[in-house]
């Protein structure tokens, strides 16, 4: 099937919820006394006492050498629930090219308030790996600040868990962790409750996964401090127990309320940040239809890549203006230099002034992590003259990671960069709204190391754009696979709903200037005239606009707009941000789930409100006519009598809310 013979009749309601022909996955509360839980095959969720969220996921996690996370599949599940107690067993293998790894589990929650884990595996054959084991995630609202103790072979260790991110070292080829490792745990949380880990089978360490925008702390097997890879024999056994008990009672019980309550308030007193895309990566020149599509959100900029060594780089930025013509934006250009920088920008220079405007530029170089002083220099030597008032910035062209534990002479970079994707330990829908909340504090720390710097994020991805870890080639996809770095939920109603909560958390903590996904194709947003080349697993068609466009296209008559408050008591289900703008209040809320979610917004000092969803049920007509859609088709004026608009939003629905402002 080719891209054109795939038409919008043949997108399911689950496909065009979150790009895949299947139901969401199940979960199922279990009890054990106290303590409760989700089981969502095959991992633990959110043990918590009452609403107190204790712990957050636990998994069994199995890594490659190249750290690619390999999947799990599961055989033979075994259930006894009851009212406070259960017992879940199952089989797993973790299979990939390279590496076989098959175990058993067994999850058991006791009367007296005990959840214990445990895995005993073997390997069929000898491999390479850098993890094999549990990973416990710790969510960041109970955890962050407070006390712990625990002790493991070194001795008893103590402290308190950070607030900013804490950087993960690299010294001496070693990955080091906040303290040694360890076999028992005790965290004293916000709430009042004591969480107590127990561990057996191996040694458990540390790190701040917001580094890489996770939502969460993590505590993990085998101490990174060992080194890696490991090698597994053929026939090595594997057996590791974590158990979680917990001393104290939460305040509150569990929450009963189904609707979640969304607060306005005062103004932020910053701005909507600057918002653009990349230049495509797969090199199709944009048609007339992209041209008039894309102009229509009023971007910012665009990105261009440009690996100044090689020499295509002039062509591809030449291709970046033109296209900055057609789009009538200003051009981001992310410049790769060598140590023959000098040269290199020299030959840069002679191509500008451009025919139109350069917002930035970014400078990394091919071989380091983040930017050395020098290459700044070098720049601004060649380039300001011929590109005044332009922002010189540096920073990294990899996760925050990298930016944050190797921290560059900020003193004269204009703005400090770093880009950003949900994925580099999860893939679940789940993880990736978890992961949301971590994206506000890579900006607050990046902030409180950088000085007053402009912040910009860029790109945010889906998906990793490659893989920094990898310790050698990595094998292209099989025929009818996706490319690594191609998201098949990029043309659906999650990715428009994920942006939504991803441009709050980055503009309400301050950041500049976003770059997201690039213009056209499987990693933008929308499909090329010519269409995906394997939609039965990429479910586009030609032309089709995806629903992120219209998240975007939100954006476009509200630039500069200020940044309201805007507080979801349940982020997780719903969350979105608001804009006031020459006396006008847009708001964005983004259904993060797979049901319907009732909320109340307040307050809404107006008579009246106009409310457009983007949902299930407009998706085709927001895809297939995105004009129509746009002017106003199936926008309800809702009447409101009190400052509170009550709204049910759809599964994985954006809702545009217009009023008058008077707040």
């Amino acid at each position: 099937m080719s891209g054109r013979d795939f038409a919008q009749g043949d997108l399911s309601l689950y496909t065009l919820w979150y790009g895949r022909d299947e139901p969401p996955p199940q979960d199922c509360v279990l009890r054990a006394g106290p303590l409760a839980a989700l089981w969502e095959a095959p991992d633990l969720r959110r043990i918590r006492v009452g609403n107190v969220e204790l712990v957050r996921r636990v998994y069994v996690s199995v890594r490659d050498e190249n750290w690619d996370t390999i999947p799990v599949q599961i055989k033979n599940l075994s259930t006894n629930i009851e009212e406070d107690y259960f017992v879940i067993s199952y089989d797993g293998e973790n299979c990939s090219r390279n590496l076989e790894f098959h175990w058993h589990a067994t999850i058991r929650g006791e009367k007296n308030g005990a959840i214990t884990f445990r895995m005993d595996g073997q390997t069929p054959r000898s491999f390479s790996y850098n993890r094999i084991g549990f990973c416990i995630l710790h969510p960041l609202s109970e955890y962050c600040g407070q006390p712990f103790s625990g002790h493991g072979p070194g001795g008893p260790v103590s402290g308190n868990l950070p607030t900013l991110i804490d950087p993960v070292r690299f010294e001496g080829g070693f990955y080091l962790p906040p303290f040694p490792s360890v076999s028992h745990l005790v965290f004293s949380l916000k709430s009042g409750i004591e969480l107590h880990c127990a561990f057996e089978g191996d040694l458990f360490e540390m790190e701040d996964q917001r580094n890489w925008t996770d939502g969460s702390l993590k505590t993990y097997c085998t101490p990174l401090a060992l080194g890696f890879p490991h090698k597994a024999r053929a026939g090595q056994s594997f057996m590791q127990e974590v158990t979680f008990t917990v001393k104290g009672h939460a305040a509150q019980g569990i929450v009963t309320d189904s609707k979640v309550q969304i607060n306005l308030g005062p103004s932020l007193q910053r701005p909507l940040p600057r918002i653009g895309l990349s230049v495509a990566s797969h090199e199709v020149d944009l048609s007339a239809n992209d041209a008039d599509l894309l102009g229509g959100l009023h971007l910012d900029h665009l990105r261009a890549d440009l690996h100044l060594s090689e020499p295509a780089s002039a062509q591809q930025l030449t291709r970046a203006e033109r296209e900055c013509g057609l789009l009538r934006c200003s051009a981001e250009l992310a410049l790769y230099v060598t140590d023959d920088a000098d040269a290199e920008l020299c030959s840069l220079a002679s191509h500008f002034p451009l025919s139109v405007p350069v917002s930035r530029v970014l400078v990394f170089h091919e071989r380091e992590t983040t930017t050395a002083a020098k290459w700044i220099e070098s720049t601004r030597r060649a380039l300001a003259p011929r590109l005044p008032n332009v922002q010189i910035c540096g920073g990294t062209d990899l996760d925050f990671a990298e930016l944050n534990r190797l921290r560059p002479d900020v003193a004269n970079f204009d703005a400090v960069a770093y880009a950003m994707n949900p994925q580099v330990h999860a893939f679940d829908e789940r993880s990736l709204v978890e992961n949301l909340e971590a994206q506000r504090d890579t900006v607050i720390t990046a902030q409180a190391f950088c000085g007053n710097r402009a912040i910009v994020v860029s790109p945010i991805t889906l998906k990793p754009r490659f893989n920094p870890d990898a310790v050698g080639p990595e094998a292209p996809p099989l025929p009818g696979e996706l490319p690594r770095a191609v998201d098949a939920r990029q043309m659906s109603l999650f990715a428009a709903a994920w942006t939504v909560g991803s441009i709050k958390q980055l503009a309400e903590a301050g950041a500049s200037s976003l770059t997201f996904y690039e213009t056209t194709g499987w990693r933008g947003v929308k499909e090329t005239d010519e269409g995906c080349s394997i939609p039965r697993v990429f479910r586009s068609f030609p032309g089709m606009v995806f629903p992120v466009y219209h998240v975007i296209a939100d954006l476009a008559d509200f630039k500069n707009a200020e940044l309201l408050t805007c507080n979801s008591f349940d982020p997780l289900r719903v969350d979105g941000f608001a804009l006031k703008k020459d006396g006008r209040l847009r708001i964005l809320l983004a259904n993060l789930t797979p049901e319907p979610q009732d909320c109340n917004l307040t307050p809404l000092a107006a008579d009246r409100v106009a409310v457009r969803s983007l949902d299930g049920g407009s998706a085709l007509l927001a895809t297939t006519e995105p004009k129509k859609f746009r002017s106003g088709a199936k926008q309800v004026e809702s009447f409101i009598a009190d400052p509170r608009l009550t709204l049910t939003l759809q599964p994985y629905s954006v809702v545009k809310i217009d009023s008058v402002c008077a707040l």
